[in-house]
């Protein structure tokens, strides 16, 4: 069922206006949202438009940082007026979480149009609080696709105006934040028989065109010339013959060889091969690919923020499937940096695509490689779903890594890393086990594997997605499918990751 990237609806249009806002320029607005101090003084009540009516009701609701209280106001009532006291000291999650039950209850009012301002916060807050609240709203405003024969018809929000008397800061990223994590929700939940191996890379031919992206397809016949036998392992049990390694490459003018690759996990669907899952384990695991839309999500947000780092993507294009060619345990499997490898449990195919799929983008000596995956039911039991794993061979660098989930609101935990753990992976036959024949500890052991197929000189980050799906939505998102990464990669790579 062929489908069409949503480069138009990716994004609402945002625009800033000046600060003055009169009854007449509200009643022009679907909804609107103030930010209020606690206790707004009577200077604050007079500059509000319909402040006698909203102060009654404000001082009866809001009774803490963080409440909010709403009501309909002009001549018939057109607009939806909703003030909001925005918190001082909330952390980048709770200022996100806050905005994204906000902005749902707002988009489901159909609004057309949407206008932002404050009155008598304290500039910080007030662009904090603005800055959580857009990304809500954009991710709140989009839709993923449906394919219901009479899907139900929902009025588009067309506009956000923002009213401020300085240029809000950084609102670009904010907005290329969201336009990348609208595109990884959105192609994480396409069905199975859409996003295929073969639908995905019609997709990234065309997002490639539309970018002006260089697109390179590794297809099975040259990943066996280049002797990447680990992921051949994996796409053997395919049907088809149209799984591969996709690679796209961003360079600004005048740049070289990449600063970052990104790479992502793209199993299509995962059945967990020989080691069949069970009916509710398999259910969604269309999802399976969320990594690699996660790189892809990432690849668009840098790209529109015009950046300066040359970036290359790689995504491991496959499914996972069952069936008399698929792999087995006990199979031994060499992949392309030569390392021998012992399988043992077919469901944890995942590391065995990353490791070649890593060991090929470390061919180009990019000074860092980030990679995203949906990798192990074990990070999800250490963490939750409210935080995702990250593991690094730059321990120094634990601080910045941390530092860069807390201000994004994509929360992220450092695991350890140290090198007795491979003693568990150490295999009779081969170089080393695909993963242990327990479970104890496998977010640990999957990382110390893939840590080997990455050159000691790159600094390497590996974030295993724990939190890329929960049920009832993360922070500002309100979907299943939280899209978690894009946020945090370009908070990180504005703090300068890597250093080396």
């Amino acid at each position: 069922m062929p489908i069409r990237l949503p480069f138009n609806s990716l994004l609402v249009p945002v625009r800033q206006i000046a600060p003055r806002i009169a009854a007449a320029k509200l009643s022009r607005y679907s909804a609107a949202i103030v930010l209020l101090p606690l206790k707004p003084s009577d200077e604050d009540w007079a500059a509000v438009p319909h402040g006698k009516v909203l102060r009654q009701l404000y001082a009866r609701k809001v009774q803490k940082e963080g409440d909010c209280c709403h009501l309909r106001v002009g001549a018939r009532a057109e607009t939806l007026l909703v003030a909001v006291c925005p918190a001082a000291r909330a952390s980048a999650f709770e200022r996100l979480q806050t905005a994204g039950k906000i902005a749902r209850a707002i988009i489901d009012t159909e609004p057309e149009s949407l206008l932002m301002w404050q009155q008598g916060c304290s500039r910080e807050t007030a662009d904090a609080a603005l800055h959580a609240a857009l990304a809500a709203v954009q991710a709140a405003a989009f839709r993923l696709a449906t394919f219901k024969s009479k899907p139900k018809s929902r009025a588009p929000l067309a506009r956000v105006d923002v009213a401020l008397g300085h240029k809000l800061a950084d609102l670009q990223v904010t907005l290329a934040s969201s336009a990348g994590n609208n595109l990884a929700r959105w192609l994480t939940a396409l069905p199975p028989n859409t996003l295929d191996a073969a639908g995905y890379r019609r997709l990234l031919k065309e997002l490639a065109r539309h970018l002006r992206l260089t697109y390179q397809f590794y297809g099975e016949g040259q990943l066996r010339r280049l002797g990447a036998g680990a992921f051949l392992a994996v796409s053997q049990g395919n049907g088809t013959r149209d799984a591969g390694i996709v690679r796209l490459t961003y360079r600004p003018r005048g740049a070289g060889a990449p600063a970052v690759s990104l790479v992502g996990k793209g199993i299509c669907f995962d059945t967990g091969g020989t080691n069949l899952k069970a009916h509710k384990g398999m259910l969604d695991m269309h999802t399976d690919m969320e990594g690699s839309a996660v790189a892809v999500g990432s690849l668009y947000a840098l790209h529109a923020l015009r950046s300066p780092l040359a970036v290359d993507c790689w995504l491991a294009i496959t499914e996972n499937r069952a069936g008399p060619l698929a792999y087995k345990p006990q199979d031994v499997v060499r992949a392309h940096n030569g390392t021998t490898i012992q399988v043992i449990h077919t469901d944890a195919e995942g590391r065995l695509v990353l490791a070649d799929t890593l060991s090929l983008a470390a061919r180009n000596k990019p000074r860092g490689i980030i990679d995203y995956a949906t990798l192990t039911g074990a990070c999800v039991y250490a963490l939750t779903e409210r935080y995702s794993g990250a593991f690094t061979n730059r321990p120094e660098l634990r601080d910045l890594i941390e530092a860069a989930g807390a201000s994004s609101g994509e929360r992220v935990w450092c695991f350890p890393m140290d090198k007795d753990f491979d003693t568990d992976l150490e295999s009779a036959v081969a170089d080393v086990m695909q993963c242990s024949p327990d479970s104890k500890g496998d977010h640990i052991l999957a990382a110390r594997f893939l840590n080997r197929f990455v050159p000691k000189p790159i600094a390497w980050l590996h974030l295993d997605l724990s939190a890329g799906s929960r049920h009832g939505g993360l922070a500002h998102i309100g979907t299943e499918i939280t899209g978690f990464g894009v946020r945090y990669t370009l908070d990180l790579l504005r703090r300068g990751w890597p250093a080396n």
